[in-house]
């Protein structure tokens, strides 16, 4: 990592995608999100480096499904008659 890399903390990151911060917290615990623990006691301190929040988000991105060709209407044989 580069020394101008900038850090943000689990409530940062919460507030920034407006999601729980016990949402950030599961990503790190499940290691989809990469953190870095500057705790040296047994309540962890997360800071999560803004390149890996970028990488995360990108794997995350939703690619909508492209929709099927729309079926064209059969045209009605001649001589139908339509009984309403």
């Amino acid at each position: 990592m580069t020394a101008d890399t900038s850090f943000l903390t689990a409530p940062e990151i919460s507030k920034l995608l407006r999601c729980r911060q016990s949402k950030v917290t599961n990503w790190i615990r499940s290691g989809k999100l990469q953190a870095v623990n500057l705790s040296d006691g047994q309540r962890p301190r997360y800071r999560v480096a803004r390149t890996a929040l970028d990488d995360f988000l990108a794997a995350q991105a939703v690619v909508p499904e492209s929709k099927p060709a729309r079926r064209q209407r059969r045209e009605k044989p001649t001589g139908y008659v339509e009984y309403v």
